[in-house]
């Protein structure tokens, strides 16, 4: 990978640049500052660039985002010897990869490009593949985010979780949503004696039996990996826990699915990087409309391609004051669902811990989210729908 390093301290320039072509990168360095940054991508055309020198002023991101928006191709990190939570929210609003502490530790640096470098070889491959018609191998990640609280993400996750399983996939969700998760609940009345914070607790032993055993059993090909009971352990899970562990999901389920918290934060943006579909969770309100505005243009800044996001409309009527055609015209090409509004059914569904596509197959939601999971797996021509599967097999 082509590097260019920028950073007004030649002392970190000669510390950092050995180290990266130990590696195998081409590396480029240029004392200097943040207003280098233009010059040095018309210069260099590197891969990535790293700066140096950032202070926690959300205003020094003007520049980078004036790079970012023109040449995307370039993945950018930052060095920064002051973080606050508000610069790394903007930083990642603007295209900003990751931000490292600076001086940076050489083992951060080396993980954190490394990570980048595997950002694009996923981009490239995932171009290559919706091209040609290929894929990937592994399993498909797929994260549902929410717009908005109360819009109905966990209750799509778990019930397509269900109906992907009964048409005979392996299926796992992880409930991401740390503080707050309660997946598991949706779909069983079961107790997790081990949730996704005691796997990254003992992330050297991950590995697939360790995944499995770790996950609850909800069904015939369908597990959860649940939230942590206790708030205080959300901390124990790391970003790398999460790349970790969807990675080796991936490799072991047909299909992997993300229930993301509302917002983005170094872990779901982790999931998500992994993610071959995202789908945005809505409801037909200015409010959720104006949330998914602006995740759109987060994705757009992390550089995931527009035909990777959709959007699933929940509790859609034909009376909602706003309509489809309204949706589309405020979202774009963005590709939508809807899903039936049915707020009795669904919440006695939820309140009885069984999903609503295992209660009634005829049901309004139960069809809409059956013909979203046909689209995520294609029957062959002849074979049985995947509610008919599932209602056989009860």
């Amino acid at each position: 990978m082509k590097i260019a390093l920028i950073s007004p301290n030649p002392q970190h320039l000669r510390t950092l640049q050995p180290g990266l072509e130990a590696k195998g990168h081409i590396v480029q360095s240029f004392e200097g500052g943040k207003s280098r940054m233009a010059a040095v991508a018309q210069e260099s055309h590197p891969d990535l660039m790293l700066v140096d020198g950032m202070c926690c002023d959300p205003h020094e991101l003007a520049l980078v985002e004036q790079l970012t928006s023109a040449h995307p191709e370039i993945a950018v990190l930052l060095m920064c010897a002051m973080q606050t939570p508000e610069f790394l929210l903007q930083a990642m609003r603007v295209g900003v990869r990751e931000v490292l502490p600076s001086p940076v530790p050489p083992e951060a640096l080396e993980t954190a490009v490394a990570r980048a470098a595997a950002r694009m070889t996923a981009t490239r491959r995932s171009t290559a593949g919706s091209s040609n018609g290929s894929g990937d191998s592994g399993g498909q990640v797929i994260a549902f985010t929410p717009c908005k609280g109360g819009a109905g993400a966990t209750f799509i996750a778990t019930n397509l979780a269900c109906l992907l399983a009964a048409a005979q996939h392996q299926v796992l969700l992880i409930d991401l949503n740390l503080q707050f998760g309660n997946a598991l609940s949706f779909v069983s009345d079961a107790k997790a004696p081990t949730t996704l914070a005691d796997l990254a607790t003992g992330i050297d032993r991950l590995d697939a039996s360790l995944l499995a055993a770790s996950a609850i059993k909800v069904d015939a090909g369908f597990s959860v990996l649940a939230a942590p009971e206790d708030l205080s352990r959300a901390a124990e899970v790391k970003a790398e826990h999460v790349e970790a562990i969807v990675r080796l999901a991936a490799q072991h389920y047909d299909f992997v699915l993300v229930d993301l918290p509302l917002g983005l934060n170094a872990l779901s943006i982790r999931a998500l990087d992994r993610a071959q579909r995202i789908f945005m969770v809505l409801q037909p309100g200015l409010p959720y409309l104006r949330n998914a505005t602006k995740l759109m243009q987060a994705f757009k800044s992390l550089g995931y391609p527009p035909a990777r996001v959709q959007a699933i409309v929940n509790r859609m009527e034909k009376t909602s004051d706003i309509g489809l055609a309204d949706m589309r015209r405020l979202l774009g090409n963005v590709e939508l669902h809807t899903v039936a509004d049915a707020p009795r059914d669904v919440a006695l569904s939820i309140n009885r811990g069984v999903p609503l596509v295992s209660l009634s197959k005829s049901h309004a939601v139960s069809r809409s989210l059956s013909e979203l999971a046909q689209q995520l797996s294609p029957r062959e021509e002849g074979s049985p729908s995947l509610l008919g599967r599932l209602f056989r097999r009860a």
